[in-house]
């Protein structure tokens, strides 16, 4: 039997949506939570992945050893993760144990955020802050994201910072919560072997009374600028440079063709930045990818090098991007041929596990309200041309741009 799309709204607006499956093995579900740091507000900067950890933390049903045994007691692969965008609980399992995972995943999202295990949580998610501060790769992308946004969310740290997460209490984060963990802003979605009908009685009998708050985002969009910092450190040993500029936004039509054109240029075998720069040895990493968030969009550069080669890369890396927006564009048709063939493989394979469909579904649906379905994305791709390259570069020609440096001092 062929796979089977299907989706319904609870009464109080949660969405439930899946691809039924009955020759999958397994199956996955994720609660896809629309909240993230560009939701947050600049006093409670982290709240959105310290609350994540809190889900963990127990309930008025279970302890939080009680969540560790069930989700191994079932045998289930389990995480979650924050970004700028969405908080998502996800977990892969036998088609048998799917409602007791349900049953955990909806018990787990309406968690007791007790004050004493709020406590404890906070020094673990300052450990972790501290822990990626001492990752130059990561220093270099909040300043980057913090610099580029300025006060616009998607600049906001998803840990946050020592000062906000410290000084964060827990009736903020209580707040937060009620505000955003709202059936209206919630997709639950599933991929593999399943019953749907079964599985929508699962999700109604432990969700339908949750109380619906019309959450909403803030649209505002962020301003562009040409921007340069350099950061100087010596605990560093190597170079690293990173650039931000405007790009296509989730829902632009020009999505795949920035696909493209970010493989074209910064794919990590083969592209126009490889062959400048890492073949040679110029550079350890040089890369080129497009960032498509919520109605907004970047295209983001990266490279690190050593320090006595650092105003060479820079100056190769953004030679090479200029010569493409501008008059030196020499993007071909067998270069298009090239990337569309690793995207349509790519996201092909991502829609061969329950897993990945369910991942790429809910995402979908927070983003464009809809499924998008692999012939549509695999059309979409093939579709693109060396003009449509070129008419992406006119309306986003890779400027104004936002330049961060972080190199040993002295």
């Amino acid at each position: 039997m062929p796979v089977a799309f299907q989706h319904t709204y609870l009464p109080n607006g949660l969405t439930v949506i899946a691809e039924t499956d009955p020759d999958a093995h397994t199956a996955a579900v994720g609660f896809f939570v629309k909240t993230g740091a560009r939701d947050e507000t600049p006093e409670v900067m982290g709240v959105s992945h310290f609350l994540e950890h809190m889900m963990f933390k127990g309930t008025d049903r279970r302890s939080a050893e009680d969540v560790n045994r069930e989700f191994d007691a079932i045998g289930a692969s389990y995480n979650a993760f924050t970004s700028h965008e969405q908080t998502v609980y996800y977990g892969h399992v036998l088609p048998e144990m799917l409602p007791a995972a349900v049953d955990l995943f909806a018990d787990m999202l309406r968690p007791a955020l007790r004050t004493e295990d709020f406590d404890m949580e906070k020094k673990v998610i300052l450990e972790e802050i501290g822990m990626y501060d001492d990752r130059p790769e990561w220093r270099l992308h909040d300043r980057l994201l913090e610099e580029h946004y300025g006060p616009h969310g998607l600049g906001y740290r998803v840990l946050g910072s020592n000062a906000t997460v410290g000084a964060m209490t827990a009736e903020q984060m209580r707040g937060y919560f009620e505000a955003r963990y709202s059936p209206d802003n919630i997709v639950v979605s599933a991929a593999g072997r399943l019953d749907f009908d079964a599985l929508c009685e699962d999700i109604e009998a432990r969700c339908g009374a949750w109380t619906p708050t019309g959450a909403a985002r803030d649209y505002s969009p962020p301003t562009a600028a040409d921007r340069s910092v350099t950061i100087e450190d010596d605990k560093v040993s190597r170079h690293y440079l990173a650039m931000l500029t405007p790009g296509p936004a989730a829902q632009d039509d020009e999505r795949y063709a920035a696909k493209v054109l970010a493989d074209v240029l910064g794919d990590s075998d083969g592209s126009r930045l490889y062959w400048a720069l890492v073949d040679p040895g110029i550079a350890d990493e040089a890369d080129f990818s497009v960032m498509p968030h919520d109605r907004a969009g970047a295209f983001f550069a990266y490279a690190s090098c050593d320090p006595a080669r650092a105003e060479r890369v820079e100056q190769t890396l953004l030679g090479v991007l200029d010569a493409q927006a501008g008059a030196g564009f020499d993007i071909t048709p067998a270069d298009v041929e090239r990337a569309v063939n690793k995207l349509a493989t790519r996201v092909t394979l991502q829609g061969e596990r329950p897993a990945g469909r369910m991942q790429a579904l809910g995402a979908q649906w927070n983003l464009l309200g809809r499924r998008l379905p692999l012939e549509e994305q695999l059309a979409g791709l093939r579709a693109v041309t060396v003009d449509d390259l070129r008419g992406l570069l006119e309306r986003y020609p890779l400027s104004p741009r936002t330049v961060v440096r972080l190199s040993p001092g002295g």
